[in-house]
């Protein structure tokens, strides 16, 4: 990296569901074993075995970063808050980051004055059943 430069620290949001990055994070692994009879509502997050799960680990660690999971019945609220206040058509896996951001702001990993980026990958037309539309 140039002088000067900063990486950002990376974090890692998975459903509970679903979520071998975030058990091999936490556990010190530096792979992440295959998670057995995978579930959640986050098409995106049914990731049972990541490839590149060790340059994922890498990232987070070298970053300082984190490795947070969440219900998901927390990403659909979120998801369904995110368009309510901003408008924004968010699928279910942009509904996670808000969580874990909450998350992570409440356990004191993120300040209020650090700038954060949301990454909403999808769109909520693919989901509307889970709003009940």
């Amino acid at each position: 990296m140039p002088a000067g430069a900063r990486r950002p620290r990376m974090v890692s949001v998975q459903a509970a569901g679903c979520a071998p990055i975030v058990r091999a994070f936490h556990a010190g692994e530096e792979r992440a074993a295959p998670w057995e009879d995978a579930r959640t509502s986050a098409d995106g997050l049914r990731v049972p075995r990541a490839i590149g799960d060790f340059l994922i680990l890498r990232a987070l660690r070298e970053s300082g970063g984190a490795a947070v999971a969440v219900s998901d019945s927390e990403m659909i609220a979120a998801m369904r808050e995110i368009g309510a206040t901003e408008g924004i058509s968010a699928a279910p896996e942009g509904g996670a980051t808000l969580v874990a951001l909450r998350a992570l702001l409440a356990g004191g990993t993120i300040a209020p004055s650090d700038r954060v980026v949301l990454f909403n990958t999808g769109g909520a037309l693919k989901y509307l059943d889970l709003l009940g539309i």
